[in-house]
C-alpha cells in the first residue's frame, strides 16, 4: 500500500493519483461475487423442521457455558437458551448491517460511479440487504423475539451513522463483522446446531470474506500517513464501536425468556472466564491487524479489554 492510494472525486479520478491497486482489488471481488453469491430466500430451506434436540448455536459459544449455572441446566434448557442467544446475535447482526449499508452509500455518494471500487461497494450493499432479511427470517423461523441492541445503543448507532466516515467507519465495520464471523464459522460446521442457523451462518461467512477483505484494504489505504491526532481519533472510534457491538451481542432479556434467573445468569456470564478466553483467542487475528495499522493504543486498549478482546 502506497501513499498514492488516496481519494477520488465525483468527476473522476483525481489527477496524478494512482488508484490501480484499489481498482484491481475491487475488480477481483466483483468477479468473486459473480461466481459465488447466494440468495437466502431460495438457498435456505425456511420450511424445514426445527428439531427439538438441536442447539440454537454452538453451545461452547453460550455466555453461560462453563459456569455452574450451565451445569445445572437440563439439555432442554440449554437448547432453549442457545436459541435465544442465537436470535440475539442475529438481531445485532441485522442492526449493524443496516448501519454498514448507510456508511457505504454515504462513502460512495461523491465518488466516480464508473469505478470498480464503487461498483463493489454497491454490490456489498446488495449482499447486506439480503443478509438483513436472512437474519430477520432466521429469528422468525426459530420463533424467537426480535432482540437487537439496548435502546441507548440503538440511538447511538443512529448518531454514528450520521457523523462517522472514511477509515474510522471502515475499521469499525470490519472489526464488528469479524467478531460475528469468528462465531459463525463455528456455527456453520457444528452438526449439533439448528439447520437454519448453520445455513444462515455459512452464507454470511462466505460472503463476508469479500467484505472484510474490501474493508481491510480501505483501512490500510486511508490510514497511510495519518497524523497522530487522526490515529488517536480513529482508535477511539473503532474501539467504541467494537465495545458497543460486543456488549449488544447477547441481550439481557434472553435469560428471562429462556426461563432462567436473570440476575444470576447475568452475574455468571459477566464472570465467565471460559467465554472471555474464547472471545480473546478467536479475536486474536483481528487484534493483530488493528495493532499493525495503528488502531490499538491509549484509551482504546481499555475498551478492548472490557470486552475481552485483549
Amino acid at each position: 500500500m502506497t501513499a498514492s492510494l488516496t481519494r477520488e472525486s465525483s468527476k473522476g479520478f483525481v489527477p496524478g493519483i494512482r488508484l490501480s491497486d484499489r481498482e484491481e482489488t475491487a475488480g477481483r471481488l466483483l468477479a468473486s461475487s459473480a461466481r459465488k453469491s447466494y440468495d437466502p430466500v431460495v438457498e435456505v430451506d425456511w420450511e424445514a423442521p426445527v428439531p427439538d434436540d438441536k442447539f440454537g448455536m454452538t453451545p461452547e459459544w453460550s455466555t453461560l457455558y462453563g459456569t455452574a449455572l450451565w451445569d445445572e441446566l437440563t439439555d432442554e434448557q440449554r437448547i432453549e437458551l442457545t436459541k435465544h442467544e442465537a436470535a440475539s446475535v442475529s438481531s445485532t447482526g441485522l442492526w449493524f448491517e443496516i448501519l454498514l449499508m448507510q456508511m457505504l452509500l454515504r462513502d460512495v455518494y461523491d465518488r466516480n460511479k464508473h469505478s470498480r471500487h464503487v461498483q463493489f461497494a454497491l454490490t456489498e450493499v446488495a449482499d447486506e440487504c439480503r443478509h438483513s432479511v436472512m437474519f430477520a427470517r432466521a429469528g422468525e423461523r426459530l420463533n424467537m423475539p426480535g432482540y437487537g441492541p439496548p435502546r441507548y445503543i440503538h440511538h447511538l448507532g443512529r448518531l454514528w451513522g450520521h457523523f462517522f466516515k472514511g477509515a474510522n467507519a471502515y475499521a469499525a465495520v470490519m472489526a464488528a463483522e469479524e467478531i460475528l464471523d469468528m462465531m459463525q464459522r463455528d456455527f456453520m460446521r457444528d452438526e449439533r446446531v439448528q439447520p437454519v442457523t448453520r445455513a444462515v451462518s455459512k452464507i454470511h461467512v462466505l460472503e463476508e470474506a469479500r467484505h472484510i477483505r474490501f474493508a481491510r484494504e480501505e483501512v490500510g489505504r486511508r490510514l497511510n500517513g495519518a497524523s497522530r491526532l487522526r490515529l488517536a481519533i480513529e482508535r477511539i472510534n473503532t474501539a467504541v464501536v467494537v465495545y458497543f457491538v460486543v456488549k449488544s451481542m447477547i441481550h439481557p432479556d434472553v435469560y428471562a425468556n429462556a426461563g432462567l434467573d436473570t440476575e444470576r445468569a447475568l452475574a455468571e456470564a459477566r464472570n465467565n472466564t471460559y467465554h472471555h478466553d474464547r472471545v480473546r483467542k478467536s479475536g486474536a487475528k483481528l487484534m493483530t491487524f488493528l495493532d499493525t495499522v495503528g488502531l490499538i493504543g491509549g484509551p482504546s486498549k481499555f475498551l478492548f479489554k472490557k470486552v475481552h478482546l485483549l
